[in-house]
């Protein structure tokens, strides 16, 4: 007669059985990759006298927001406030990712489940454009945005972005797993195409619209190109552009830790979204059978 072990009593045999080496193998490569992070995260609080110590300090002493202060004083040296650029990335990066994720949805839907005609073929051409680098459309991107007048305006950081082959490709490999006969019973109760995309896709395909919610904002968030090419006013800049304006001129080195402190009120954001979303990421790999 067979007991069952309790959970934890198997998820104990199971850590038993794996080698321990793996488990320290991982935590080494872990920990090599946060030393950037860690590094960053200590030069913007050092103070001034700790930063330029031989050999460095890889702790803080005396921990100071002197750093913030003296780029908010940089950034403020200009008619325009930081604070203005910090809104700029974040109305355009939340627009761009919500239209983003929605649309790549939206598309990859009917390319999963439909049985129209001419459907493989669109979605070929889909897998075709992700062989082009995204650098060989910028001149066709800015002849479009300047013949429909946007530029300077945030129909021009926005609207070119919502599009991805990369966004309808993730969507449409994850919901082939979705089982037919779920959409079909859907439908027989009387559900209509939206509401079964409301209230069935979207649910279920959480995990890889999670995933592409990661993808996008980092694509968005870090874009400095996009409003160095269509805005012309300082108030239409965006943090990534603002921060590298500041920052190209001289004494460079003497604004090592204001420096240090703009590239982690960048960073922090990316890094706290994909902590929250980093279980929603493995799902995806794991069910739409793409590899990183």
């Amino acid at each position: 007669m067979s007991v069952a072990l309790p959970r934890r009593q198997r998820r104990r045999g199971k850590l038993q059985k794996e080698p321990i080496g793996i488990y320290v193998f991982l935590t080494i490569i872990g920990i090599i990759m946060f030393l950037p992070m860690y590094q960053l995260i200590i030069t913007a609080f050092k103070p001034l006298e700790e930063l330029f110590l031989f050999p460095p300090l890889y702790y803080v002493k005396q921990p100071t927001l002197q750093n913030f202060e003296e780029l908010l004083i940089a950034a403020g040296a200009g008619w325009v406030p930081f604070s203005r650029y910090v809104f700029n990335s974040v109305f355009v990066t939340l627009s761009v990712v919500s239209l983003h994720v929605f649309f790549a949805c939206l598309a990859a839907y009917p390319l999963a489940k439909s049985r129209a005609p001419g459907v493989n073929v669109l979605f070929q051409l889909a897998v075709a454009a992700l062989m082009f680098s995204a650098q060989i459309t910028n001149i066709p991107r800015y002849l479009i945005v300047n013949g429909l007048g946007w530029i300077n305006t945030y129909w021009a950081l926005i609207i070119p972005g919502i599009g991805s082959a990369y966004g309808v490709f993730l969507m449409k490999q994850f919901l082939e797993q979705v089982p037919n006969a779920l959409i079909e019973a859907a439908k027989i109760d009387g559900a209509s195409e939206f509401t079964i995309f409301r209230k069935l896709i979207l649910p279920l395909s959480r995990p890889a619209w999670s995933t592409l919610i990661i993808f996008s904002w980092i694509s968005t968030w870090n874009d400095s190109w996009s409003p160095m090419v269509f805005t012309q006013s300082e108030a239409m800049k965006t943090m990534p552009l603002a921060i590298q304006t500041i920052f190209s001129g001289a004494n460079v080195v003497a604004r090592q830790g204001a420096n240090a402190a703009a590239a982690l009120i960048q960073t922090a954001p990316t890094v706290i979204i994909f902590l929250l979303l980093q279980k929603q990421v493995i799902s995806t790999m794991a069910y739409s059978g793409i590899k990183s």
